[in-house]
């Protein structure tokens, strides 16, 4: 019964004529947001001591605009990519997960009304 079950599922898949899942530019995605993250922060970090090095406003503009502007830019699109990536990737899991549990269910629930049905007989 199970196995029926699955041919049935695979060729209506099949039939969907989905696209497959991009798990490499995810990936990809999922690294660049972290890379982001890091590179903002340190940016930030650097633009904060070259303003405090220096007793010019002018010079103190520049390199908190280029500096932690910059970098705190970074760390927005840097953690907005990884929180995106990873709770894709979790919910991915949970959701085949979840149908794995179920379809044992069926089939548990399934088997104990046959025994039933064998046992009214």
């Amino acid at each position: 019964m199970n196995e029926n079950r699955i041919q049935t599922f695979t060729e209506e898949i099949g039939e969907l004529k989905l696209r497959g899942a991009r798990a490499d530019r995810e990936r990809w995605l999922l690294a660049i947001g972290t890379v982001a993250l890091v590179a903002g922060v340190a940016l930030a970090v650097v633009g904060g001591f070259q303003a405090s090095g220096t007793t010019e406003v002018g010079d103190q503009l520049a390199f908190l605009a280029t500096g932690t502007l910059i970098g705190l830019a970074l760390v927005i699109a840097g953690a907005a990519l990884f929180v995106r990536y990873s709770i894709a990737r979790f919910m991915r899991f949970w959701l085949v997960r979840l149908v794995h549990e179920h379809r044992t269910e069926t089939d548990r629930t399934i088997e104990a009304l046959k025994r039933i049905e064998d046992k009214l007989k």
